[in-house]
Order: structure tokens, then C-alpha cells, then sequence
């Protein structure tokens, strides 16, 4: 395949790359965070599909830190807000323009405000006032601001909203529908509290430098994050569904007779997840692989289990070279977890390697190594696990 002027016909190669340049910002921004990488991956996940997010989960569960790392760490124009029931919009989308209101038009200086934002946080999204939730439900559906006479197309690549809980007012709902794709969060397990408080007196990773491409058709450079993420989002675009979408059909109408509620709407941008998927496991073309995104589209977390079990003999082989952790969350695939394994694996002999004379990371390689015999018998190790383990084992043996 030649390359071509469009980044959605780039050839696979460039692909990958951009594929592994995401996955390693968002091994970035959740490096020190315990159990929270599926948040940033689909975080991720979302920006390439063009579809927002919504995180749910108790206060004190780092919701708002995995979103600022990722962000930090693509190096984007970012805006975080917590809302409140007396937040005026002027707060999210910016103040009036007082010398064009002088002379007689009502706009609004949006800069550093969310209308120009590259990615956005907003915490207890659902607070908001009926003036800020309808506003900021035109730019979540179409991406673009309006507000007076200000017409502005945003550049904003994924909204992620928080809560507490799902809203059980009726009125929020066509709001919440926008939010595609949950994710569910609940205090870590008491089994991980050292690694927790571990990682809670390590500092966080530093925000990545500002991309030094920032158009959308700029060449591809070293640290061309967004760049990157604006070409898989192109090439998601045009993923070759036309295989998968008889199996799609399938899986949505098993998740509806299960009573998982699935309206048109939201089966419908289910693909954007599916292509998104698949563009960043380096394909343009989506397989059941890639299906393991389909509980994200359930409302609520026991929905979500649901979504799981019932698509379980369809999702079975699903797995993803870049969102390791979300597709093994939400598959619980054996191919998932050898993906996950392989990378986790990887990046730990990396960092051993790495290390000042002196000091030791063995016991963390062991734990790798005790993970993956728990979940492995040894005929039925992936060639690319395997050598990763036998990689392990050299690491720990006495010198």
C-alpha cells in the first residue's frame, strides 16, 4: 500500500506507530495510578472514537487524576471544572465580550475556557444548571459552541464527565445518553492498599511538553501527540466495518433480549468504539477483536456485568496491543490478559534495566512471573508471553 495525502489511508505501519506513540502516553499517565489504567485507556479510547465519557464512582477514587495525566501527558489545551447547582456558564464557556457588546452584538471570549479546550474534565457533571447542561450538550452533539453570536467549532477531542452516581432525575437522561461509553470505578481493593500507598508518595509523572505540531495536517514528528491522536481518529473514520457488523448486529440484539438496554442511538455509535478500537491495535479494519468495547455502551454497572457475561463466547479473543487493561477488564479474555501480561512484563524489565547500581526491582518481576504461571499453563503461553517470561526468569536468577 502507498502512502497518500489523507491520515486516514496512511499505511499500517504509520498506523502502528501512532498507535504505540497513544499507548505509551497513556502507560505514562497511569504509571503510579493503582487500578485505574482502564479509566485512562478508554479515556483514549474516546478521543479517537469522537465519543464522550462518563466516569462513575465514589469521591476519593482519583477519577479527575487519570483524565489530568492523560491530558498532561498529550500535552493539549485542557479545562477542568466542578460544578455546582449555582454554576453560571460563563464559568465553563467564558465571560460576555464587552467591546462587542459596546457595540450592540452579545459574543463571548472563549479563550482558556472549554469551547477551546483539546480535552475536558467536568466533576458532578449532572450539578450543572439547565443553561450550562443545555449548552454544553450542543457542543458534546455537535462540536461546535453557540452562544449569542459566537459560532465557534471546537477542537475538543473528548469530554469526560464524573459523578458520584447516575442521575435518577428523568429530565437528565437525554443528557446522560451523550455520555457513550462508562466506565465504573470503586475504591481500590484492600489486597493492593501497599502498592497504593506506595504509589501515593511517588510524585506524578511529569505533564509531556507542548506538541510541536499542533495542525491537523501537519507532518508526523517525534512528539506529535495530538497529532497522532487526530490521525487514528481519522483512520477510525474510515475502519472497514462492513466484516464485523453482522456479528455486531448479533451482539447487540444478545445484549437487548438479555435486557441490557441498548437504544438506537447509542448501537449506532457503538461502531465508532469498535473502529476506534481496531485502529488502535495498528488495523484498518475491524474483526471481533474488537468487540470487547460493547459494555461500555451499558448504563450501569450491573448492566455492564451483564453486557459481559452474555457476550462472553464472542469477546473471548478479544484483545488490544495499546488499551491492555480495558480490554482485558472488560473481555476477561485469556488473549486479553496475555496482551496485558506482555506489555506489564516488558515495561518492568525495561525499568529494571534502568536501574542505578544498587538497586534491585526483583520482587516486582517475580510477582510478574507468579502471574502469569497463576494464569497460563505452560503448552498454552503465547510465543510473544513466552519470551517475555523466559525474558523474567533470566532477570531473577541468582547472578
Amino acid at each position: 500500500m502507498t502512502d497518500t495525502s489523507t491520515p486516514a489511508e496512511a499505511p499500517p505501519v504509520a498506523l502502528r506507530q501512532d498507535a504505540e506513540l497513544i499507548a505509551g502516553v497513556v502507560a505514562a499517565a497511569g504509571r503510579g495510578l493503582v487500578d485505574r489504567e482502564t479509566v485512562a485507556e478508554v479515556v483514549a479510547l474516546c478521543a479517537v472514537a469522537g465519543e464522550h465519557l462518563l466516569v462513575v464512582g465514589p469521591p476519593g477514587t482519583a477519577k479527575s487524576e487519570a483524565v489530568r495525566r492523560v491530558a498532561g501527558q498529550l500535552g493539549g489545551r485542557y479545562f477542568e471544572y466542578l460544578l455546582g447547582r449555582f454554576t453560571e456558564p460563563n464559568e465553563l464557556f467564558g465571560p460576555v465580550d464587552l467591546r462587542s457588546l459596546r457595540e450592540g452584538r452579545v459574543e463571548f471570549e472563549t479563550a482558556g475556557m472549554l469551547p477551546e479546550a483539546d480535552v475536558a474534565f467536568l466533576d458532578e457533571v449532572f450539578l450543572g444548571s439547565t443553561a450550562v447542561l443545555n449548552t454544553l450538550l450542543g457542543l458534546l452533539n455537535e462540536g461546535v459552541f453557540r452562544r449569542g453570536g459566537t459560532v465557534l467549532a471546537s477542537p475538543l477531542r473528548v469530554c469526560v464527565g464524573a459523578a458520584n452516581q447516575l442521575p435518577e432525575d428523568p429530565a437528565l437522561a437525554a443528557f446522560a445518553d451523550r455520555f457513550l461509553a462508562r466506565v465504573f470505578v470503586d475504591p481500590v481493593a484492600d489486597a493492593r492498599l501497599e502498592e497504593l500507598l506506595e504509589a501515593g508518595r511517588r510524585p506524578a509523572p511529569a505533564p509531556a511538553p507542548a506538541p510541536l505540531a499542533a495542525r491537523r495536517d501537519a507532518p508526523a514528528v517525534p512528539d506529535d501527540r495530538l497529532g497522532a491522536l487526530d490521525r487514528l481518529a481519522a483512520a477510525a473514520r474510515d475502519c472497514e466495518l462492513d466484516g464485523v457488523t453482522p456479528l455486531l448486529a448479533f451482539a447487540l440484539r444478545r445484549l437487548r433480549a438479555a435486557g441490557v438496554p441498548v437504544g438506537d442511538r447509542r448501537a449506532v455509535r457503538s461502531q465508532r468504539l469498535v473502529a476506534a478500537a481496531a485502529v488502535l491495535d495498528g488495523r484498518t479494519v475491524a474483526t471481533a477483536r474488537d468487540l470487547w468495547v460493547l459494555p461500555l455502551v451499558a448504563p450501569t454497572a450491573d448492566t455492564q456485568a451483564l453486557a459481559r457475561d452474555t457476550l462472553g463466547d464472542l469477546i473471548e479473543k478479544a484483545a488490544n496491543q495499546s488499551l491492555t487493561h480495558a480490554a482485558e477488564e472488560l473481555s476477561r479474555s485469556s488473549a486479553a490478559r496475555a496482551e496485558r501480561l506482555a506489555r506489564t512484563g516488558a515495561a518492568l524489565l525495561a525499568d529494571h534495566r534502568g536501574l542505578p547500581e544498587g538497586r534491585d526491582s526483583r520482587l516486582r518481576l517475580e510477582a510478574a512471573l507468579r502471574e502469569i504461571d497463576a494464569g497460563f499453563a505452560p503448552a498454552d503461553l503465547p510465543a510473544a508471553l513466552a519470551g517475555i517470561r523466559a525474558e523474567l526468569v533470566a532477570a531473577v536468577a541468582p547472578s
